[in-house]
């Protein structure tokens, strides 16, 4: 597929493969992509050969190649202009943020999806997040098979402890600056969308240690709890998103689903605009079953301020008339399926 650089509407039936394009857009970034899926489950099944994903990125100027892939059984590797590289560096290269329907009973579900939100959207600013993540639970996981195993020896626990407070702190400053960053966004703005007012909190409410001293000294006072717990109970892995409809001064949780839905697409637009004041160029959107939930003028509104901030946008629908306002502004793709298989075409003309 080529893009010229305009939003991508992309329409068609439901299972015909519309969403298998956006997910091999977000394997450009860090992770797993949008599905969240390990490299084995990405593969053709039942052939399960494995599979591989090129593309050319024009990002500040520069052109790159980039070509990541997987083999049965193995771990996802990255190559950019023809040299190994770590996942981290996709994020160097290009910004990615997206919206799924899975997230629109964010709000409302547990904590762990509204974390994994606000992960994404710090390491959408600081690609380095990611490894400041990876070393806090490879200690956490040893920490917790210690409680388990019923070890009683400060020595081991200071150690790991030692390594998840220092990792731990990065991350809360990562967050915190992240939220910081989007709240500034939003409120030096005109929207159609809503603003909401975010916090970060602790396990039910509380606040949180952030220096690192503090957060040793957490885990150490923890120890006893953890142990009958087999878990570590306290630490950013317990971290939620608090956020409000600023507007109403209604907790987003008690807002309606039109309304939540609405607060999911500001804080992505206001993301969006503060990763182009950071970063030096707007980010790439994958706004997966965008529509649902919105009427025709928040519909077209949301458009306007995608061809606004210059973000190149891949929006997914099962009509092409949700994407009519867009007009020449947008290219776009039918998605059909035909024995199996599933068969992309450019349309032009209304």
């Amino acid at each position: 597929m080529a893009f010229d650089g305009r939003p991508v509407a992309i329409f068609g039936a439901n299972g015909a493969g519309k969403t298998n394009v956006l997910e091999a857009v977000s394997l450009l970034s860090p992770g797993r992509g949008l599905r969240r899926a390990a490299p084995d489950e990405i593969a053709r099944r039942p052939e399960a050969l494995g599979w591989k994903l090129r593309a050319g990125i024009v990002s500040l100027h520069q052109t790159h190649e980039v070509e990541t892939f997987a083999e049965p059984g193995m771990a996802r590797s990255v190559v950019i202009d023809g040299k190994a590289a770590p996942q981290a560096a996709l994020g160097r290269i290009a910004r990615m943020l997206w919206l799924v329907p899975a997230m629109d009973r964010l709000w409302i579900e547990g904590a762990e999806g509204r974390r994994r939100f606000l992960d994404r959207m710090t390491l959408s600013f600081e690609p380095g997040h990611a490894e400041a993540v990876l070393t806090y639970e490879k200690a956490m996981r040893e920490r917790n098979r210690l409680l388990r195993d019923e070890v009683r020896d400060p020595g081991w626990y200071g150690a790991l402890e030692a390594q998840m407070a220092e990792a731990g702190s990065v991350i809360e400053a990562n967050r915190a600056g992240a939220v910081a960053r989007v709240a500034d966004a939003q409120a030096g703005a005109e929207t159609a969308f809503p603003a909401a007012d975010l916090t970060i909190l602790g396990p039910e409410g509380e606040t949180m240690p952030s220096a690192p001293d503090a957060l040793a000294v957490a885990f150490a006072a923890g120890r006893g709890r953890d142990m009958a717990a087999g878990r570590t109970l306290v630490g950013p892995h317990r971290a939620d998103l608090g956020a409000v409809y600023a507007a109403k001064g209604v907790p987003a949780a008690q807002a309606s689903t039109g309304e939540q839905k609405a607060l999911l697409i500001s804080l992505i637009l206001a993301n969006g605009r503060a990763l182009a004041e950071d970063f030096g160029a707007p980010p790439i959107l994958l706004l997966d079953e965008v529509a649902a939930h919105l009427d025709a003028g928040r519909r077209a509104a949301l458009y306007d301020e995608i061809c606004a901030l210059g973000a190149q946008a891949f929006m997914t629908g099962t009509g092409r008339e949700l994407f009519d306002t867009l007009g020449s502004r947008a290219q776009v793709f039918e998605v059909t399926e035909a024995e199996g298989l599933s068969v992309v075409s450019e349309r032009t003309g209304s």
